[in-house]
Order: C-alpha cells, then structure tokens, then sequence
C-alpha cells in the first residue's frame, strides 16, 4: 500500500469520526458529556454548549471532507496540523479544570496527536510529489527580451 493511499485512509477516518463526534454532541449531548472528561457539567440550559462544540466539529470535518475529496492533498495536510489544535485545547480545558487526566490524554492528547501526525504526513507526501515534478519537467530557460 503506498504512502498516498495510506494517508487517504487516515484521513477519510479523521474526517468520519469528526463528523461522527459533531454530530453525536447535536443530536445526543447527554451521552456524549460524560466521556469528555470534565469533572461537572453544565446544568439547566447550559447543555447548548454541547451542541456549540458539536457545531464546531461538523465544520472541520466538512472543511477537512471537502478538500478530502476535491484532492487538494497539500492544503488538508495544513488544515490537519491546524484541527489538532482543537483536540489539543480540550486536553488542556480538561487538565485545568481538574478533570480526568485519563481522559484528556488518553481522549483528547492522543486525538491530537492522530489528526497532527496525519497532517504531517499528507504534507510530507504532496513534498516528495512536488520535489519529483519538480525534476521531472524543469522550468523552461527564461528568454531574452
């Protein structure tokens, strides 16, 4: 299996389950809370929080799906690296407001860590792509005026 067709299974998976995620925090936040990692939750009305985290979500994920899909592979490599960020502040929300460590690296640490790696690896394949054209077909001689 290339390198190419390996970082598309990844990121067709970091794409699904953030789609998966945003929409699970809209249509059922009261499942989706207690595995966040937070000590309490918001109580009353405060569960529209969920549903704004769950908005965010689906908005990466269809970021991420659109340049998936319409093979604009060196700029999803950037937007990957610019997701994790997202996971990665979650951890520390969870670790400053005392709440499972477990889960904030194990959930959230580890999550970032998945979608960077990914995002990494995208750009170091469009790399090697572009370097190989590159040589392939040189820039033709400049002309004199």
């Amino acid at each position: 299996m290339s390198l190419k067709n390996v970082n598309t299974v990844l990121a067709t998976a970091v794409v699904l389950f953030t789609a998966y995620l945003g929409m699970s925090f809209i249509l059922t936040p009261e499942t989706q809370a207690p595995g966040f990692g937070l000590p309490t939750w918001p109580s009353g009305d405060g569960g529209g929080f969920l549903n704004a985290k769950g908005s965010r979500e689906i908005a990466m994920g269809l970021a991420m799906g659109v340049l998936l899909v319409t093979g604009h592979r060196r700029a999803l490599g950037w937007v990957l690296l610019m997701v994790a960020v997202a996971p990665f502040g979650d951890m520390v929300i969870v670790l400053a407001h005392h709440g499972s460590v477990a889960a904030a690296f194990g959930i959230h640490g580890l999550t970032s860590a998945l979608i960077a790696v990914t995002g990494l690896l995208i750009l170091r394949e469009t790399s090697k792509a572009r370097k190989a054209q590159e040589t392939a077909a040189p820039a033709p001689a400049a002309q004199p005026a």
